[in-house]
């Protein structure tokens, strides 16, 4: 894949990120149910997730316009908030507490999302846009898929806390690859 270094390895750590969070995405109603829940509380998780990172989304994106050179920091910021997130998920007893991760990790994509997405553009070839934004829509089904099926193998085989463990673990990775990058890649 001819690709600028930068973009390389964006999609690397963005894939790690997938990855983790797919992992618990096919089997997410098995875990409501252990928890006390039901579907009521599963759809309520993602919604909380999903309105969290909505509206947050729009507030990091002009705060990290407005403060910071180094735009890969709110990247590095945004995993470092995902993998708290999926550490918690090992504290989870309730519905209530779900509902507290989701929205954490709703944070955590919110911080890192505009970031990742102002650096990915940056580097852009735009003579070829389009197959450098398909390889991001690429890497991120294919992680996906990847997730799924590791994260049933591992929780049919060891159960969810080595999940939450191995979420939070690629999640902390992605942030330490962006962190420990010279600043003049990214």
């Amino acid at each position: 894949m001819n690709m600028p270094r930068a973009l390389k390895i964006l999609l690397f750590t963005d894939g790690l990120y997938f990855l983790a969070a797919a992992m618990l995405g096919p089997i997410y109603a098995v875990f409501v149910e252990k928890i006390g829940g039901d579907l009521l509380t599963a759809g309520t998780s993602f919604a909380v997730f999903s309105f969290v990172m909505g509206v947050l989304i729009l507030l990091f994106g002009k705060i990290e316009d407005a403060f910071l050179k180094e735009t890969e920091l709110w990247i590095c910021a945004g995993y470092l908030v995902t993998a708290v997130g999926f550490f918690c998920y090992l504290l989870i007893e309730s519905p209530w507490h779900l509902f507290i991760v989701q929205a954490i990790i709703g944070i955590g994509r919110a911080i890192s999302s505009p970031a990742y997405s102002a650096i990915y553009s940056k580097h852009l070839n735009y003579k070829k846009a389009a197959f450098q934004w398909g390889a991001w829509d690429s890497m991120t089904n294919l992680a996906i898929g990847g997730g799924a099926i590791v994260g049933s193998l591992l929780a049919a085989t060891f159960g969810f806390q080595i999940l939450f463990v191995i979420m939070g673990t690629l999640s902390l990775l992605s942030c330490f690859v962006i962190l420990l990058l010279p600043r003049k890649i990214l």
